[in-house]
């Protein structure tokens, strides 16, 4: 009985360290750039200058069942699966979103890089371009994300958009900024483009 407690504490200590060096990792990520230009109750205004985006898009309807397969897909890429066999550095956030073409996944590209600097995908099914550019509604909450949790979210946000008096002017899209493993500090984002003037 006592072998099987320590065992357990043990396994909970080596579990939270591990999440803690991954989160300090991450914390030194290049993150995707924006300026925030307006506080308001429960969500904020941000500003996104165009950044360079690699984006798959697959069937599907939810999250969950897509977005291994979109990862994997963008990694490989990134990680050399490229036309000139080049690594190219992981940032955060990743973008994901639904319409109607299915489930949409974005990795950030580095901002060192020009479009027309980095090396095409060897998987077709990649495109790599420009973000679109403006103002967006966010808002940011902890924990784990699933479909279920991404939605309630969409929708407060969409609520606190409707009472503001703001127009939206795009589709919601689930940012995430951990790796899977990561226990605490989980950061979370749900924006949405908005019609908006500084």
């Amino acid at each position: 009985m006592k072998i099987t407690t320590i065992l357990i504490i043990i396994t909970i200590l080596v579990t939270v360290l591990f999440s803690y060096m991954s989160y300090a990792s991450n914390r030194r990520t290049e993150r995707q750039k924006y300026t925030v230009t307006k506080k308001e109750d429960l969500f904020e205004i941000r500003y996104y200058p165009k950044s360079i985006m690699a984006t798959v898009v697959s069937p599907g309807a939810n999250f969950e069942g897509t977005k291994n397969n979109n990862f994997r897909t963008l990694a490989a890429y990134i990680f050399g699966g490229n036309k000139e066999n080049k690594s190219i550095a992981m940032t955060a956030p990743v973008y994901m979103e639904k319409d109607g073409k299915g489930s949409k996944m974005s990795f950030v590209l580095p901002a060192q890089y020009q479009l027309n600097e980095l090396p095409q995908p060897k998987d077709t099914s990649i495109q790599v371009h420009y973000s679109d550019e403006g103002y967006y509604a966010a808002l940011r909450f902890g924990g784990f994300a699933n479909d279920k949790r991404i939605e309630e979210k969409q929708m407060e946000l969409l609520e606190k958009l409707n009472h503001e008096g703001y127009e939206i002017a795009g589709n919601f899209k689930y940012l995430g900024y951990n790796a899977p493993w990561d226990i605490v500090n989980r950061e979370n984002d749900i924006i949405v483009k908005i019609a908006y003037k500084n």
